[in-house]
């Protein structure tokens, strides 16, 4: 789930069918048929009755699986979400390998032809074995003729429009925050490579490894392209000293949180002035940008400092940064020594023990780069029209139940009362798959050219982003595929989108009680709405534009309480001593405890909501927490929780889980959780917000 779209995404948790399944008991008769089985939706042999739901309740309701599962090999972490996300690839490469069968006798640029082909190509590891590293000699002896700062200068603009690569800063098109209807040209930092900013930053044993496997993963791969050990070792650490200067540049991802201090206009000339070394007026019509007067600029000290390592960089070593550039955007898809050495390289930072399978990598990339046309072969075969239409009766629901909830807050004033009940009445909502598939019109796919073609689609995508300005802003457009699990808030629409890949169980199921589907799909529903609320997206208005609606007497209120939210999560910690970072992660954990609010109230408003009738043994309100938890069920290997820790604003599962409960007063009467249990919060420490 995204909060906003430069910033993806919540990575919810699913839970696969069969290992929530039981047999239903027939009598057992001689001969009869073996019975169907039953969901058991709230299954007691996942839970852990031995820990008190008031002591550790991601254990209490999850403490069996957890016992009884261990991660895959291929994975760096495994769970509810996992599980889901993997029967969704299953069904991915499925397609594709079907497609892919009959592709090359389908009419070229046919929606079979370029899906199966692309695929046919990505496995076909004859001839991507016999190239080498071929695909991108061009590219290495290019940069070779390079002689002048100008020269460096050009070659990092050629990459980025020919969409090569990016080298020292980030470029796109987008709508401008301020003015919706127009999209505009955003600058941004980058320049690096390793996750974040901290990794170069940073000294401590875990960090030093990762940059030890990092300097070795960029001699690999210069020594696969014949450079000498000693050579390729130097090249190692000229580069990690260019980006970590860069790095030493960059915002932080907290700083970056604040909309307003990413959002600086600039005209044309007065943003070259900042960068004697970047002329922008002659370096937009190479970007293939033409009739733009203003520029974004995320963050216009990051290019003061660019700009001047710029000049004082020999242009030698700029030149082994651009050959980096070619090869680690490439190394995924050469042949096996450089896709080893990739791969070598990310375990370390994740903990992944062994590679996901080619045929697994290659129906991926088929959901990446042609998303829409491979999107309608997947909702023809797997998505049922039902699924949507209850779905917008959900959503209908819980609108319903935060406007009340809004209407009820006793720190806000009706002025910003009435604003949010603005905003949140015309919101958006997408759910299952675009109304508008995108064609890849002009595209071409050749079944006999893998790398080819990812240079083609990398170049398509890059013209069709460009194309854009000057044009209305297309409302229809998604920022996720069909398959995908996962869902998004988009500010700038004020839209929330629900991909047909999320609405199956543990988020939902036609078969299951409201308190499953609500504790569910139900609490991503009110997550999605409450980004719209959050410490980022409160600052957009109804329609998308960043601008200020608040009193400044409620958002100062609101302030204060996010403040106690950031401290509540800064308070866990991860793994070996690391904490959550808490104002990092503040925008999902707000949108965790406004969605598990609001799904709460609309669940309430059911027939269910309103009885004790017990079903497993279970009340409705537990079920509807337990189903809530059982979401967020999962195992990590420490090093992906590590990299999490430093990279990703979502806080881990166990977190998702119990930071939110111990601020619902409901929690406490379902499971009777009184004082001198672990995780008991007095009623006047209980944050509430939303």
């Amino acid at each position: 789930m995204k909060s906003n779209l430069g910033n993806w995404m919540l990575a919810a948790a699913v839970l696969c069918l069969s290992a929530n399944t039981s047999w239903a008991i027939d009598g057992g008769k001689p001969g009869k048929a073996k019975p169907a089985p039953v969901k058991k939706f709230i299954d007691p042999a996942n839970m852990d009755p031995s820990v008190k739901p008031g002591d550790d309740f991601f254990e209490y309701a999850n403490g069996g699986w957890l016992k009884n599962n261990t991660i895959p090999a291929k994975e760096t972490s495994w769970g509810s979400f996992l599980m889901l996300r993997d029967n969704n690839k299953r069904q991915i490469l499925g397609i594709v390998e079907n497609v892919s069968k009959t592709s090359a006798s389908q009419p070229k640029g046919s929606l079979q032809q370029r899906v199966g082909d692309l695929y046919a190509s990505a496995i076909d590891t004859v001839t991507i074995e016999r190239l080498g590293y071929n695909p991108i000699k061009a590219d290495l002896q290019r940069i070779d003729a390079i002689n002048s700062l100008d020269g460096v200068v050009n070659e990092m603009v050629y990459e980025r429009s020919n969409a090569i690569g990016s080298p020292l800063f980030s470029f796109g098109v987008r709508q401008d925050p301020k003015n919706v209807s127009k999209y505009v040209v955003g600058f941004g930092q980058g320049g690096t490579s390793l996750p974040d900013r901290d990794y170069y930053l940073n000294n401590d044993a875990r960090t030093q490894r990762i940059q030890t496997a990092y300097k070795q993963y960029v001699t690999d791969l210069f020594t696969l392209t014949g450079t000498s050990a000693d050579v390729a070792a130097k090249n190692a650490n000229t580069i990690f000293g260019i980006e970590s200067k860069l790095a030493q540049a960059q915002m932080s991802r907290v700083a970056m949180r604040d909309p307003n201090k990413t959002y600086n206009k600039f005209a044309v000339s007065d943003f070259s002035k900042t960068t004697p070394h970047l002329n922008w007026a002659q370096i937009l019509p190479k970007l293939k940008v033409n009739g733009q007067d203003t520029v974004l600029v995320g963050q216009p000290d990051f290019y003061k400092s660019a700009d001047a390592l710029l000049a004082s960089t020999p242009v030698e070593d700029w030149k082994t940064y651009l050959k980096w550039n070619i090869l680690k955007g490439s190394a995924g898809s050469l042949s096996s020594p450089f896709v080893k050495a990739q791969f070598k390289y990310s375990s370390v930072l994740s903990g992944q023990q062994v590679q996901t399978p080619r045929t697994e990598r290659s129906a991926q990339l088929v959901d990446g780069a042609l998303g829409e046309l491979l999107g309608q072969l997947y909702v023809e075969q797997y998505f049922k029209p039902a699924a949507k239409t209850y779905m917008e009766g959900l959503v209908a629901n819980l609108r319903t139940a935060l406007g009340e909830r809004i209407q009820n807050l006793d720190w806000m004033t009706a002025e910003t009362k009435a604003r949010a009940l603005k905003k949140l009445n015309a919101f958006t909502v997408k759910i299952g798959y675009t109304t508008k598939w995108e064609t890849y019109n002009g595209l071409d796919i050749a079944r006999n050219d893998y790398f080819g073609n990812l240079r083609r689609v990398s170049n398509w995508s890059y013209n069709e982003m460009i194309n854009r300005l000057g044009k209305p802003v297309d409302k229809t457009e998604w920022g996720m595929t069909p398959p995908t699990v996962n869902a998004y808030y988009n500010p700038v629409n004020n839209e929330i989108v629900f991909p047909a890949g999320i609405l199956q169980f543990p988020f939902y199921d036609f078969a299951a009680d409201d308190a499953v589907n609500y504790g569910g799909i139900g609490t991503v529903i009110g997550h999605e709405m409450t980004h719209g609320f959050d410490d980022q997206g409160r600052q957009y208005d109804a329609d998308g534009t960043l601008r200020d609606w608040w009193k400044a007497e409620d958002a100062d209120k609101f302030k204060v309480r996010a403040t106690q939210l950031a401290n509540e999560y800064s308070g866990f910690v991860a793994v070996d001593t690391m904490h959550v970072n808490g104002r990092l992660t503040l925008g999902e954990n707000l949108a965790d405890l406004g969605g598990i609010n609001v799904a709460y109230t609309a669940f309430k408003k059911t027939k269910q909501g309103q009885s004790n009738t017990k079903i497993d043994g279970f009340t409705p309100d537990q079920r509807f927490f337990l189903s809530f938890a059982q979401i967020w069920r999962g195992l990590q290997r420490p090093e992906a929780t590590a990299q999490q820790i430093k990279t990703d604003p979502h806080s881990p599962g166990r977190f998702r889980t119990n930071g939110p409960v111990v601020n619902v007063d409901a929690w406490y009467k379902a499971f009777d959780v009184k004082p001198g249990d672990k995780m008991y919060l007095k009623p006047e420490d209980r944050i509430r917000i939303w």
